[in-house]
């Protein structure tokens, strides 16, 4: 089974002309064509934390939610939202707090694709490199206490500058870190703060930097991608 995966920091929807447009975010997304989305900052932060991508919109691509919400007018957890094929079955869905000084979370999601049972986790990480080593120990003792070892995913915006330095050393042997190259800021791409996190269940056959005119200007960052084979389950 191949999939193709796809990790985006939306900025809320704000692109580099300042202006919230959300038809242009899933204008990339539709580029981009992948099978399962991790979405970063796809809520507002404040008030009542409504969705910055209309459901109606959503409804209409596509896509399907991973309901993990917890606020009626909220696509995500703390920002963070899975979208997947709509002909994938969702079995289940579940947001995760991440411990930190501020709000941080992860969407964790289990689809059924072509038979096989898969778990997809999207987060993003703190600034400090403390706190984001124990968020990334956080996410890998719930996947290892999880019951039926499942292939998983995880995605996000780690804020990690070095590709193997850091808070991502707490990934073992077990996983697979993938960084598709630079990613922020948008226009002019300097930093690998994007990653996709395989484990071993996973082998990965091609990945990279989403970069078009409309996603140079669409948010400050650029969507990264990894097409992964499923060889053990």
């Amino acid at each position: 089974m191949r999939l193709t995966f796809a990790s985006y920091n939306i900025h809320k929807a704000v692109g580099l002309d300042r202006k919230r447009d959300p038809e242009r975010i899933l204008s990339v997304l539709h580029e981009v064509d992948a099978d399962i989305i991790a979405l970063q900052e796809a809520d507002r932060r404040i008030g009542a934390r409504e969705s910055c991508i209309p459901r109606s919109e959503i409804d209409d691509s596509p896509w399907r939610l991973i309901e993990v919400a917890k606020r009626p007018r909220s696509i995500g957890w703390h920002g963070n939202a899975l979208l997947v094929r709509r002909k994938f079955e969702v079995n289940g869905a579940e947001a995760l707090d991440l411990p930190t000084l501020e709000p941080r979370g992860a969407a964790c999601g289990e689809v059924t694709v072509d038979g096989s049972r898969i778990r997809i986790i999207g987060t993003h990480l703190d600034l400090s490199g403390l706190r984001r080593r124990d968020q990334i120990r956080t996410l890998v003792r719930y996947v290892e206490k999880c019951e039926r070892g499942l292939p998983t995913v995880i995605m996000g915006d780690f804020n990690q500058w070095g590709r193997a330095t850091g808070a991502m050393r707490e990934f073992s042997k077990r996983w697979t870190v993938i960084t598709p190259g630079r990613s922020y800021p948008s226009r002019q791409p300097l930093a690998t703060l994007d990653r996709i996190v395989a484990t071993h269940h996973w082998s990965c056959s091609d990945h990279g930097v989403h970069r078009t005119g409309l996603s140079s200007a669409a948010s400050d960052h650029l969507p990264i991608t990894a097409t992964l084979d499923l060889t053990k389950k």
